[in-house]
């Protein structure tokens, strides 16, 4: 099983795909989501996004202005700026 991420930006999708678990900063603090995480609704705080994906492969990204849905097993990023980091 795993999560089904997409994160955006007001421009454009950043990545989308499948991961295993993500870990994002709020303004609560930072919060790992995995599947079967309870619905989660919270204001995204600049810093950044890891993904994990299901094979073990790592992405990470800039995110800030934003807010971040979890329900289900789909986890919506939605940022102002957001960005892949090379």
């Amino acid at each position: 099983m795993a999560l089904h991420v997409s994160l955006v930006s007001a421009e454009a999708e950043v990545w989308s795909g499948e991961a295993s678990l993500v870990v994002a900063k709020t303004v609560e603090g930072e919060i790992g989501f995995m599947p079967g995480h309870e619905p989660v609704l919270a204001i995204l705080a600049e810093g950044q996004v890891r993904i994990t994906e299901p094979g073990g492969g790592k992405i990470l990204a800039n995110a800030q202005d934003g807010f971040l849905s979890m329900a289900g097993d789909e986890l919506t990023i939605v940022a102002g700026n957001a960005a892949l980091i090379a």
